[in-house]
């Protein structure tokens, strides 16, 4: 199979299982701190055995990289545990849309730190994106799937959860040679540290679909799911991986409705396209406005 093809398949197939995320961290019936620390712990069991079979374990971390790891896992984790709270506040689809701000707020720390510059473009797409995410707050539906939930925190608590995602992002980068599997096992092994004292040991998962959930988030939505976007990841170009990501919140947003009947009203859905536009614009740079001089450029002397 040709290069870019398995790449394509890969990142595919790895949008997809996060696309499916929600569904299973309901399935599990737990609190979501609860979720985040067995999510951690089975991670830590399928990234352990795939870190070893990759020889990954030879490689030596300094101080400095070890420690810049473990913040960036405090950070993951505060941005699961967040998400993971929104799903039970407004919908897993609306949660993720609204979630899906978070290249925009990784641009603005760039700027902030890395000196990196905010083009007139991407102000123009960071205000679409602002506008979809208006759209889902102010179109909060009265229907019985939300009743009794608290909307605005949920939208609240999924633009925190892209905050803190921005944050692990922006660590990470600084990690750069540091094999993303090892990453992600300190990460999940800060997260398990972090949680242990928070489980409720007294009131531990029961039944295989409790169980079973957790597994799979661990294993799959974790291990399995690195392994299948870092391996895309070394075979398509950096447009291509952009591309590729907003299958994740799209595959939410129909799972969503496929299983538990939560459909966008017509305003979310706007939103919801709005923020996706956005995000997918910028990755390509695509202009809102065609400026003067690219006309000039595009017509024949």
């Amino acid at each position: 199979m040709d290069r870019t093809l398995r790449g394509a398949a890969e990142m595919t197939a790895a949008m997809t299982i996060l696309g499916t995320i929600g569904l299973f961290v309901v399935l599990s019936g737990q609190a979501a701190v609860d979720v985040v620390f067995w999510r951690c712990a089975f991670g830590a069991l399928a990234l352990v055995i795939i870190c070893a079979a990759q020889g990954l374990f030879r490689r030596q971390l300094t101080l400095k990289k070890l420690g810049i790891a473990a913040v960036g896992g405090v950070a993951i984790v505060v941005n699961w545990a967040m998400l993971f709270t929104a799903y039970g506040e407004t919908s897993i689809g609306v949660a993720t849309a609204v979630y899906n701000t978070q290249p925009f707020i990784l641009v603005g720390f760039g700027a902030m730190f890395l000196g990196e510059r905010i083009t007139i473009a991407r102000l123009g797409w960071l205000a679409v994106a602002f506008a979809g995410v208006l759209l889902i707050v102010l179109s909060r539906p009265g229907g019985a799937d939300y009743a009794g939930s608290h909307y605005a925190l949920g939208i609240a608590l999924a633009l925190g959860a892209a905050f803190f995602w921005a944050v692990a992002a922006l660590l990470t980068k600084k990690l750069t040679g540091t094999p993303p599997q090892l990453i992600a096992l300190i990460q999940v092994c800060v997260g398990i540290l972090m949680l242990a004292p928070f489980v409720s040991w007294q009131a531990l998962p029961e039944g295989t679909t409790a169980w079973g959930a957790l597994i799979t988030l661990g294993v799959v939505h974790t291990g399995i799911m690195y392994i299948l976007m870092y391996g895309a990841v070394q075979k398509l170009p950096t447009y291509l991986q952009g591309a590729f990501s907003f299958i994740y919140p799209v595959v939410a947003i129909v799972v969503d409705y496929v299983a538990f009947g939560h459909r966008l009203q017509p305003l979310q859905l706007m939103g919801a396209a709005a923020i996706i536009l956005a995000a997918t614009g910028m990755t390509f740079g695509w202009r809102l406005v065609r400026t003067r001089k690219a006309a000039a450029t595009a017509c024949p002397s």
